[in-house]
């Protein structure tokens, strides 16, 4: 099994809800094993170039596993992101040699 890195991206203008952490606990609990580690918010941002446009932020990460990239965005597609007009940025984790 690969490791993924999950970035979970808003429009820049979104805001939680009261429901908010329960969404979130809910869908990470769905996850099951595959999580491999739940990541952290992110509680605020900058960047340099273009990194997904000027109307979406990051607001956290985390790392699953899973066979391939099409299964891990299966698991990435109920994310709570997607339900406020985000989405999540998917990709592979390159193991450094050492680490």
């Amino acid at each position: 099994m690969a490791k993924y890195v999950f970035s979970f991206r808003v429009p820049s203008d979104y805001a939680p809800g009261a429901e908010t952490t329960a969404e979130w606990q809910a869908w990470f609990g769905g996850l099951g094993s595959a999580l491999v580690d739940i990541g952290n918010a992110v509680t605020e941002y900058a960047s340099l170039g273009e990194v997904g446009g000027s109307h979406s932020r990051m607001i956290a990460y985390s790392v699953v596993s899973a066979e391939d990239i099409d299964s891990a965005l299966a698991l990435a597609k109920d994310c709570p992101v997607m339900r406020v007009g985000g989405g999540v940025e998917v990709g592979p984790v390159m193991e450094a040699a050492g680490s």
